[in-house]
């Protein structure tokens, strides 16, 4: 198993998408890399902790790669978008893979020449080191699932998932 750690906007959408997907075992939502130890939701908010909104994947390498994750990141959020995703504005909304290690690292590196070559405009998603991962609150995990209906969740991530499926259609799990 492996597990990588993306931002790309609000945790909501990210989660949501891989859930839907083969192979991934589980996504845990939160925050990191800031400062602020523990924080909480409202103190993300801010904008002041230097937290940004992510998600941990774990997932099977045997049953989707690495790199089709981190292709599907890029698929679902715009990494143009200097610390924003649509309405959301904040470096807690900023697009960034979190690597551990050298390894992760370049994995995450050649992910973004393999994005280069599909968006145009410049790419702002930025590498940084994996520190601590504080896991959010529990209403937060699993947000579009608990809640389908909600108005964010219809809106955007929907649309989002609907975009996964039909883009990484192999992967999908069943429905």
């Amino acid at each position: 198993m492996q597990t990588v750690v993306l931002a790309g906007g609000c945790f909501w959408c990210l989660d949501a998408v891989y859930r839907v997907l083969r192979g991934v075992s589980d996504v845990v939502s939160g925050y990191t890399g800031g400062t602020t130890v523990h924080p909480s939701y409202e103190q993300v908010c801010t904008g002041t902790t230097g937290h940004a909104e992510a998600i941990a994947v774990t997932f099977d390498p045997e049953v989707i790669p690495a790199s089709v994750i981190l292709d599907v990141f890029f698929t679902l959020h715009d990494p143009r978008q200097l610390n924003r995703q649509g309405a959301d504005v904040g470096t807690q909304y900023r697009s960034a893979m979190f690597y551990d290690g050298d390894e992760q690292k370049a994995l995450f590196e050649a992910a973004l020449e393999r994005a280069a070559t599909y968006w145009d405009g410049t790419i702002v998603t930025t590498l940084e080191p994996l520190g601590t991962f504080y896991r959010a609150e529990e209403y937060h995990q699993d947000f579009f699932a608990k809640n389908p209906g909600q108005g964010y969740c219809m809106a955007v991530a929907l649309p989002k998932v609907n975009k996964v499926r039909k883009s990484y259609a192999e992967y999908v799990i069943a429905a």
